[in-house]
């Protein structure tokens, strides 16, 4: 899945069959699992300050798949943003030992002393997994990459501070429940904790009280 990854950001345009597309109705498409694991996503309950909706999927990465968009906004400003896409092969497929797949691509600005913190990768990656065990979840295969990044800023820009970015890009296979159906409400609200972890949130009530979030990322910065 580290292809899909990679693609994760790149790709926006709809599937081969259609699928995905906002506005649509997904129990429509696609094979019965397919349909009532997008359906069941409407049963989630998100934390305040989330803002979701339905995008074009990927194309190629599966005969079938639905995305999500969503951002941590606090006023005018988003404090994090990721893209959660879901996969289906009624085959089943040997790298995900199932037949569904979780691939999501999330990131944030950070200060940047704390992106300079040589155990924030860890830490990050811990999050992902956190997130889905403070739910409940059984998951497999996970893996993916932690990146940071940081912007200098030069000539007319000169006057703007260095800026920091952290990025992880993962995927895992839910485990398939009754009808060979995956908890997709559940897989998205751990998913939300994510990002409200990333954004620099203290966690939901029901996540895990020891978890370490970061500080709330600086306002807009003018030139």
């Amino acid at each position: 899945m580290a292809a899909a990854q990679e693609r994760l950001s790149d790709d926006a345009g709809g599937t081969d069959n259609g699928e995905g597309v906002p506005g649509g109705n997904p129990a429509d498409a696609g094979p019965p699992a397919f349909r009532a694991a997008v359906d069941a996503v409407r049963t989630a309950r998100l934390r305040p300050g989330v803002e979701i909706e339905p995008v074009r999927p990927p194309r190629r990465l599966a005969p079938h798949a639905y995305a999500w968009e969503a951002a941590v906004v606090d006023g005018d400003e988003d404090l994090a943003d990721g893209r959660l896409v879901l996969l289906h092969d009624p085959a089943g497929h040997d790298g995900w030992r199932g037949t569904f797949r979780l691939v999501t691509l999330v990131r944030a600005e950070l200060e940047p002393e704390m992106a300079a913190d040589p155990l924030l990768p860890e830490v990050c990656w811990s999050w992902l997994t956190g997130a889905l065990e403070g739910r409940g979840l059984t998951y497999g295969e996970p893996s993916g990459t932690v990146t940071r990044a940081g912007s200098h800023y030069f000539g007319g820009l000169a006057r703007r501070p260095a800026t920091s970015q952290i990025e992880i890009r993962a995927s895992w296979t839910p485990e398939e429940g009754d009808r060979g159906v995956p908890d997709t409400a559940a897989h998205l609200t751990a998913w939300c904790d994510l990002l409200g972890q990333v954004a620099g949130l203290p966690p939901s009530p029901s996540a895990d009280a020891s978890v370490v979030t970061l500080p709330q990322r600086r306002g807009p910065q003018t030139s």
